[in-house]
């Protein structure tokens, strides 16, 4: 992903997707990926005819150059098949049966490698499958973390991925979440990424421009008491499953 961004070229689409997350859709509605393979990047560009030659001829030299196997797709057919895969995951991961604990995260671009490496052998150590996919061209990956539902210890054990796996991410350089979660989900790993000192002057500034706390009230700075544990909301899920 770095060596199409260094070639100057900005994709339309740039996803990613692990062999679990491959192999789920190849379970759920085949469509023809390639499961011979660790991880799957489809790649879109856009533009005037000419400069789309130019710029696929250097996404297919940066790849080949990491050592990956090109395909391009020949037609709008072919194309929509490959879209159609990338869109079935989800579904594809609630057609398991399992428990999705979702978590979105970022890394920088050149890490998304070893982040995905180190989720692979978080998922080999623990016995707990987790799936990866999602946004390549700004480091942002959805993790799912999928014990099975009716084993509370294994759910347990799959809230404390959460955390090692968000220690791992800010070793990396990244950060805790991409688009989801931080004023409630996220709340009690906030001081993981973000110092104490910054934590109270966010306090300082939510108390001089609401001190009635009327805006979004009990997020990211819950009430005492009042806290929504991304756990207890974990235990809730699992309860009802």
């Amino acid at each position: 992903v770095s060596g199409i961004v260094a070639a100057r070229v900005i994709p339309r689409t740039l996803e990613i997707m692990d062999r679990g997350a491959i192999e789920a859709v190849d379970s759920f509605r085949p469509t023809g990926l390639p499961t011979d393979v660790e991880a799957l990047l489809l790649i879109e560009l856009d533009g005037h005819p000419r400069a789309i030659e130019d710029e696929a001829q250097k996404v297919v030299e940066a790849c080949e150059h990491e050592g990956a196997r090109v395909e391009m797709a020949a037609d709008d057919e072919s194309r929509q098949r490959l879209w159609n895969a990338r869109r079935s995951v989800s579904p594809a991961l609630h057609h398991t049966g399992l428990k999705k604990i979702n978590e979105d995260i970022v890394v920088p671009r050149n890490k998304m490698a070893p982040m995905l490496g180190f989720l692979q052998k978080l998922s080999a150590d623990s016995g707990i499958r987790i799936v990866s996919f999602g946004h390549a061209g700004d480091g942002n990956i959805h993790v799912n973390i999928m014990p099975p539902p009716d084993d509370a210890e294994k759910i347990r054990q799959a809230r404390g991925l959460v955390r090692e796996m968000f220690r791992k991410v800010l070793e990396l350089g990244g950060t805790i979440s991409g688009e989801h979660g931080v004023g409630l989900t996220k709340a009690e790993y906030i001081d993981m990424e973000v110092p104490p000192r910054e934590l109270g002057l966010m306090r300082d500034i939510k108390k001089l421009f609401d001190p009635g706390n009327i805006l979004n009230p009990g997020k990211i700075f819950p009430a005492p008491g009042k806290a929504t544990s991304a756990v207890e909301e974990a235990k809730k899920g699992a309860a009802g499953s």
